[in-house]
């Protein structure tokens, strides 16, 4: 009796649970691994506002280079291949 019960329960095993398993894994990686609607405007504000701080932190160094001759600024100019991107 035992010699019947054992290879049903490793072929079920086999082709039933296991491929449940990964299918289940395979599924829940592909449902995280994109960006929910919350997530693109959370980084759409994110970026509307390092632009915003860039421009601000731009015009004080005008400002302050203006009051100051010898002012060097810390950070490359605007018009760098370093500063953040200006779509807007």
């Amino acid at each position: 009796m035992e010699d019947v019960f054992l290879p049903i329960i490793i072929v079920g095993i086999l082709f039933l649970g296991l491929p449940w398993v990964i299918f289940h894994y395979i599924t829940k990686w592909k449902t995280s691994a994109t960006l929910t609607n919350e997530d693109e405007a959370m980084l759409d504000q994110m970026h509307e506002t390092a632009r915003r701080l860039d421009d601000r932190l731009a015009t004080i160094e005008r400002i302050i280079a203006a009051d100051n001759p010898d002012f060097r600024p810390a950070r490359p100019a605007a018009d760098d291949d370093y500063s953040f991107d200006r779509r807007n």
